[in-house]
């Protein structure tokens, strides 16, 4: 397949004049039947394509092509794509010059077809000393709404998102950690297609939309990462959500038990979340059956299979929302919103320690220098329009955080005391100003540093725990955070 393809590509390396472009495309439509339509930014061939019947393929179809030649179109492309198998549609990202814009995505009939590409035309030569990349995509169907007033229920946010937006097929809320009343002050809210996400986003991205009175945050959610079956299959852990903050490893497991003893190795619990370890998997399955939905310490509790890393180093893109999987993945697991095929200067990335558990993290952040070269064009950029992947430190995802939900910044409070062996012990108190009339407004971990800035990112650490415990979880890992960590210049808070 490689060699038939590159040879079809290889002869078509020479510059076109626009009408010999036109002619080449013409041909293609002849001989495919195909339709070819320009439209914002896009050329779209197929979608459907001829003789169709029904709705458009699942999820999981369509892959990602980057670094495409920027003269090669769809006459040269498509060719090499059907290879995989019967392709739906084809959508180009064209430049108003009419050159293409180095990517596309190419969606196929069924799954199998878009991982066998996947298998044979990632890292194809495409033509001499140009190869393309190929990856799944997922389209982002939803939206992070934030700075939600906390007593508004499921149902009234999704009445409001119905009348202010269109598309809304469900809202996903979570209960307060402490007061189950109470949202946590967002809202997933989840649309029929990309498309109607997009177009919610841009009416209410300007930062002047208001619900019931407040100024909402609007951004994309992080996507729902399809794992693939066979690993899906050998997963053993659950992952259980909305407990009580009181509830103890011990009750959970205890309870997870209870249907059929013995088959649970261990809890991790992490606030008002946990994950159950089970010793097989049928156990856990059946468990997942008969926990979804259970009271434990009058919490109704929420049980899923817990989705597994991708340690694969994958690269992935980023365009309006459109995210393919690297090693990002959901529910407490390791999520890094920015993947690297390569990266210069980085370590070695390491384990990351959570109460003594080690869990499987993503290679680092990217820390690396580029020379700076006079006449390099500089342009003012406030911190707060980068993305979160852009922040090696907790502290600043804290900060960000807090922007993000239109939360004055957080305060520092330094305290020390001494050691047995006579070291001076240092620890950080966090104090959030905007939500001082809440029950909690202050934060201090119970470890001391040695060091100003081990004791500044411990308690980032921690105060995002309790803000933010998902997104937090994630951070931590991404960051190769070594909380609760004995090694980590820390020790346990004597006071």
């Amino acid at each position: 397949m490689h060699e038939e393809n590159k040879g079809a590509a290889n002869g078509c390396g020479k510059i076109r004049s626009g009408t010999q472009n036109e002619a080449a495309l013409l041909a293609l439509m002849e001989k495919t039947g195909y339709s070819l339509v320009q439209e914002n930014g896009q050329r779209k061939f197929g979608g459907p394509p001829p003789g169709w019947e029904g709705p458009p393929p699942p999820r999981g179809c369509e892959v990602f092509v980057g670094k495409i030649p920027r003269d090669m179109y769809e006459d040269e492309l498509v060719p090499v794509f059907e290879r995989a198998g019967k392709i739906y549609e084809f959508r180009l990202m064209m430049e108003f010059s009419g050159e293409n814009r180095g990517y596309a995505f190419v969606m196929y009939t069924t799954k199998e077809e878009a991982q066998l590409a996947i298998k044979f035309l990632n890292n194809y030569e495409i033509r001499p000393g140009k190869f393309i990349g190929v990856c799944v995509s997922l389209d982002n169907c939803r939206l992070f709404i934030g700075a939600i007033p906390k007593e508004k229920k499921k149902d009234e946010i999704l009445n409001e998102m119905k009348k202010v937006t269109e598309g809304v097929v469900d809202v996903i809320v979570y209960p307060n950690a402490t007061d189950k009343t109470k949202n946590r002050g967002f809202a997933f809210v989840e649309y029929e297609s990309h498309r109607a996400a997009a177009m919610a986003r841009r009416r209410l991205i300007p930062g002047t939309f208001q619900l019931w009175g407040h100024t909402i945050q609007v951004d994309w959610a992080d996507p729902e990462k399809e794992v693939d079956e066979e690993t899906m299959q050998r997963v053993k852990v659950l992952y259980v959500r909305n407990l009580m903050m009181s509830t103890t490893e011990e009750t959970i497991k205890a309870e997870f038990n209870k249907f059929k003893p013995g088959v649970v190795e261990r809890v991790k619990k992490l606030r008002d979340y946990a994950f159950v370890h089970f010793f097989h998997r049928e156990d856990a399955v059946a468990a997942m059956s008969v926990m979804n939905g259970k009271c434990i310490d009058g919490a109704s509790i929420e049980v899923t299979l817990a989705k597994p890393v991708n340690k694969e180093s994958t690269w992935k893109q980023h365009f309006n929302g459109q995210i393919s999987p690297g090693s990002e993945n959901l529910l407490g697991f390791p999520n890094k919103e920015d993947g690297h095929q390569k990266s210069i200067g980085k370590p070695a990335s390491l384990s990351v320690r959570l109460n003594g558990q080690h869990s499987p993290g993503p290679p680092e952040i990217e820390r690396c220098t580029y020379q700076f070269f006079p006449g390099i064009k500089l342009t003012p950029i406030s911190v707060y329009s980068l993305k979160s992947s852009h922040f090696s430190s907790a502290a600043m995802h804290l900060d960000y955080f807090c922007n993000k939900n239109n939360w004055a910044p957080p305060e520092y409070y330094l305290y020390s005391t001494t050691s047995q062996d006579g070291k001076i012990l240092l620890v950080y108190k966090v104090f959030i100003p905007s939500i001082a009339d809440s029950s909690q407004s202050y934060f201090m971990p119970d470890k001391l540093c040695t060091t100003v800035e081990g004791a500044k990112e411990l308690a980032a650490q921690f105060t995002l725990l309790h803000l933010a415990p998902e997104q937090a979880y994630r951070t931590l890992l991404s960051l190769n955070a070594t909380l609760w960590d004995s090694r980590a210049n820390c020790t346990p808070y004597l006071a």
